[in-house]
């Protein structure tokens, strides 16, 4: 079993600490809010700590899930950054959907430091992690993704190297922008079912299985139909994730005319008061 310590404690992190802690291995948690650190001590033992780098103090490995680029580099960096307290030879695993850039730029930092960093984010939602059914596209060293592969497993179900140091936040892109898309074709669907007087459950039965089929629309058809959104990612942190795919298709000269689209509908959910809505609401614009 490992020394860890996992930095972020939001609808993710919690659980995703929770299960290190269920495989018997040695946690210590930081949040921002201390109150929330606290709590999870109180539920899976292990320790908390004021700063990040006092979590980290010891750890073998260090996992971070947090919000932005902003908050990635302030865990990361700074005289109470995790930098500052782990030792040569620890491994960094960022779970954070984040830029490549910063990516890139932290794993130049932790390297100097004889610090592996391995860019992790996940898919799967709330949902994933807290049964430990994560998808988690990952880029580093292969060395590193080796040692950190067990540990990892405690909240992963698929984990899969694509590279080195930012290659798994690139693919996250791919699976946001793919997101995207699918979201809107499902709620143009409903919303076409259901003007046209359809059953729209029947219609996902009758179709779920054929090439229209998608884990979107087996998972989110009911809610949607119900007009229920208020269970999943939510559209502020897809519009952030959107932003940093459109970003990085500037510099790439990647064309992404659907996504970009699909953004401006995600900004008049926000408009329409849906900033904490899930990403599925996208079919409210078209009620």
């Amino acid at each position: 079993m490992a020394k860890c310590a996992f930095l972020g404690l939001g609808v993710m992190g919690y659980p995703m600490a929770g299960h290190l802690a269920e495989k018997g291995h040695d946690v210590t948690v930081y949040n921002r809010t201390a109150a929330k650190a606290e709590a999870w001590v109180a539920a899976h033992g292990g320790a908390s700590a004021a700063t990040p780098r006092d979590a980290v103090a010891g750890a073998d490995f260090v996992m971070a899930c947090v919000g932005n680029d902003d908050d990635l580099r302030a865990v990361c960096t700074g005289d109470d950054g995790a930098f500052a307290g782990m030792s040569p030879g620890a491994t960094f695993i960022d779970h954070t959907t984040v830029s490549a850039m910063v990516t890139r730029a932290l794993a130049e930092t932790a390297g100097q430091a004889g610090i592996a960093y391995i860019d992790a984010p996940v898919s799967g939602g709330q949902a994933g992690a807290e049964n430990g059914a994560l998808a988690i596209m990952c880029g580093g060293a292969q060395e590193s993704w080796d040692a950190a592969l067990p540990v990892m497993e405690a909240y992963g179900k698929s984990i899969k190297r694509m590279g080195d140091v930012g290659a798994g936040q690139l693919t996250k892109m791919v699976n946001q922008i793919c997101i995207a898309g699918l979201v809107q074709g499902l709620s143009e669907g409903l919303a076409f079912a259901e003007k046209a007087g359809l059953d729209g459950r029947a219609v996902v039965e009758a179709i779920a299985g054929g090439a229209a089929g998608s884990w979107q629309m087996v998972n989110r058809h009911e809610t949607m139909l119900d007009d229920e959104f208020e269970h999943g990612f939510a559209v502020d942190w897809m519009r952030k994730d959107l932003g940093i795919c459109l970003a990085e298709a500037e510099q790439t000269g990647a064309a992404l005319p659907v996504t970009a689209l699909v953004d401006q509908f995600y900004k008049d959910v926000q408009n329409m008061g849906g900033k904490r809505w899930d990403t599925s609401s996208l079919i409210r614009r078209l009620r």
